[in-house]
């Protein structure tokens, strides 16, 4: 079994945006790219989970995705740093085609994503972190087994800081978040 950084996306690996549909938004948080390859170095997947509403709302396609995931992944690996695997939910529970309108078990903060992707990597949740910029992104991690969880006040999280749970870590960003992960 593999250890592995569940990270979200916007917010934390990426600056936020409303619904971040075109790959010119995409703009990474400064050292990101560096502090990913430092942890996969030190043996870590990468894990990308993602809620992607925009989808549901007809704000972005699963194609306008894909082009921002390989754009993400073309800007990380020029610093050494790749994702593992990408999970997204498309879903909302109100909007959207059909396809798209459900009340599904993927969208954070229900857990489907992670555990697809603790199945899909063979993930040990023990040895491994969540880092988010909502709370929901914590809980929906917790719900699937994995207890250590890192708060990042970029995105949301420098208004959801109150709601921490005891034994989280709160840090001002994600090459903060890593750094504190790698030196436990």
């Amino acid at each position: 079994m593999q250890k592995a950084l569940f990270l979200d996306r916007d917010g934390t690996i990426n600056r936020e945006v409303d619904y971040l549909s075109r790959v010119e938004d995409l703009e990474l948080i400064p050292g990101t790219a560096e502090r990913i390859a430092e942890a996969q170095r030190a043996g870590w997947k990468i894990v990308v989970i993602t809620n992607q509403s925009g989808i549901a709302r007809g704000i972005l396609t699963e194609a306008d995705l894909t082009d921002l995931h390989e754009a993400l992944s073309r800007e990380l690996s020029e610093k050494g740093a790749s994702v593992d695997l990408y999970k997204f939910c498309p879903h909302h529970p109100d909007l959207g085609e059909p396809r798209y309108r459900k009340d599904c078990e993927c969208r954070k903060p229900k857990p489907g994503m992670y555990l697809e992707a603790i199945a899909e990597l063979d993930i040990d949740v023990t040895q491994s972190w969540c880092v988010g910029d909502s709370l929901r992104d914590l809980e929906a991690a917790k719900r699937a087994g994995i207890a250590k969880c890192v708060l990042v006040e970029t995105g949301k999280g420098a208004a959801q800081r109150d709601g921490l749970a005891e034994g989280d870590m709160l840090c001002p960003d994600l090459p903060a978040a890593i750094a504190a992960i790698l030196a436990n």
